[in-house]
């Protein structure tokens, strides 16, 4: 004979976790608010924009934002890349080693 699923533990779990994944979320779009330098705002402001932004039908303007975020993104991207000179290890380089640039 099986034994038998424990659903109330199985849903706590589940419960816990997109707690978890809603608290991520909020906490990435506080850092991309940071990010984007819309800290500047104030909340009232910044919310406007958000509500507008959502209420807006345009195709072109929606189209014409989501290529903004994904330079920004991307942008962002090679911002992060590390650059210092250092190798693949993380070491930087000695005294007679080659430097490729």
């Amino acid at each position: 004979m099986r034994k038998p699923r424990d659903f109330d533990s199985e849903l706590k779990m589940l419960a816990d976790k997109a707690k978890l994944l809603k608290e991520r979320r909020v906490r990435q779009l506080g850092e991309l608010v940071i990010a984007t330098g819309a800290d500047a705002l104030d909340a009232d402001m910044l919310a406007g924009a958000l509500l507008g932004a959502a209420a807006n039908k345009d195709a072109s303007a929606k189209e014409a934002w989501r290529k903004a975020g994904v330079a920004f993104f991307q942008r962002s991207a090679r911002k992060s890349a590390p650059r210092s000179g250092r190798d693949d290890e993380g070491t930087a380089p000695r005294d007679g080693d080659a430097v490729s640039a």
